[in-house]
């Protein structure tokens, strides 16, 4: 994991929320990493797109 990635997750993922029970945890930062950070927050390496609009870019095809 690169420090970019876990900043984003501290910043966006964690400092945000009040979770009480390590199970929460384990859930919300599930939700975050594969339901927004992976499929719809943008990202520099792909010219500041989402990985679903690259993947449509590419294939012409949604990812779902």
């Amino acid at each position: 994991m690169t420090y970019a990635f876990m900043k984003t997750l501290k910043v966006e993922a964690v400092y945000p929320m009040a979770l009480e029970t390590f199970d929460d945890v384990i859930d919300h930062l599930l939700h975050f990493i594969e339901d927004v950070y992976n499929a719809r927050r943008l990202h520099t390496a792909l010219v500041y797109l989402s990985p679903e609009d690259q993947h449509i870019r590419q294939t012409g095809k949604s990812a779902a």
